[in-house]
């Protein structure tokens, strides 16, 4: 493709993808200085490589439910608590700034600032992520060549569903066809990633990695409810951020914290070196947990 129609395809794409408007084939058609013909043309080439095109009462657009969304938003994205810090910071700053207004305009509009974060993918594995990612945006099954698990101490392929990265790419979740499971692999233990081409055969069985405040992931989720001095609550939304919407202030001196965790390990350690100002309830399975850390102690 030349240069003049690689620029009208991402002009037009950008035009597709406008959060704020919409635009009819005859209003692209004149922005572009192209016949609707070419525009029905650039839609055809969208949808061909599996865009998907919204069409409703006379206007077009790109839907983000494309698969290739999904592609961009994992090669650049925060944390959610990440994301939750820079929110914070950017709406701290003064918004008469056109500079400031144009950082929130670029966050909110192009990506899902929940969900998003930044991602520095090393030389030797960038081929094996750029796989992995085109795995899941085409929703293909692949082969992971030569995994060295720590679990088993066996070097051997695996065919799998790719399904989900972890923090920062480290390592990823997926659907393995022989265990008939989810599992996380370590991508620094994958040797090369094979396209089998074929369809993905069970989603229905993928799970999601979730992500609690305190840092620890899985894809399961434990219900947590703490009464918490003023001295533990403003610690505990200090040190982790993503508690502070989960906190609610009762008084002065009694604060509630309630959530899922995905694991009691965090908050675990976070409650034991705060055991006078905290206080655990309406789940026992915690406390059960904290007195088997009490009994190991050895202080």
């Amino acid at each position: 493709m030349d240069q003049p129609k690689l620029k009208r395809l991402l002009r037009i794409m950008q035009l597709m993808t406008d959060k704020h408007k919409k635009y009819t084939v005859a209003e692209l058609s004149e922005i572009l200085a192209i016949s609707p013909r070419s525009v029905y043309r650039y839609i055809d080439t969208f949808e061909s490589v599996g865009f998907i095109v919204n069409k409703q009462d006379g206007f077009v657009s790109l839907a983000k439910e494309s698969r290739h969304f999904r592609t961009i938003a994992d090669l650049v994205y925060f944390t959610e608590e990440e994301a939750y810090v820079l929110k914070r910071a950017v709406e701290a700053l003064d918004p008469l700034n056109p500079a400031v207004n144009g950082i929130k305009s670029k966050l909110y509009s192009l990506y899902d600032y929940k969900k998003v974060a930044d991602i520095v993918v090393n030389d030797k594995t960038r081929t094996i992520v750029n796989r992995l990612l085109d795995s899941i945006a085409c929703e293909k099954q692949v082969i992971l060549r030569e995994y060295r698990s720590s679990h088993s101490g066996k070097v051997s392929d695996r065919l799998v569903e790719p399904i989900q990265f972890g923090v920062n790419m480290v390592d990823i979740l997926c659907y393995e066809i022989a265990s008939g499971s989810c599992k996380s692999f370590k991508i620094a233990r994958i040797g090369e990633v094979e396209e089998t081409g074929q369809e993905w055969q069970s989603t229905a069985k993928h799970q999601k990695i979730i992500t609690d405040a305190f840092r620890f992931s899985s894809t399961r989720a434990y219900p947590v409810k703490l009464r918490l001095s003023m001295v533990a609550a403003n610690l505990l939304n200090e040190e982790y951020p993503l508690t502070c919407d989960k906190t609610e202030r009762i008084s002065d001196s009694e604060y509630i914290y309630s959530d899922v965790v995905c694991s009691y390990e965090g908050i675990g350690r976070f409650a034991l070196g705060l055991c006078n100002e905290i206080e655990v309830i309406d789940t026992p399975e915690f406390v059960k947990f904290l007195n088997k850390k009490r009994k190991g102690s050895k202080f």
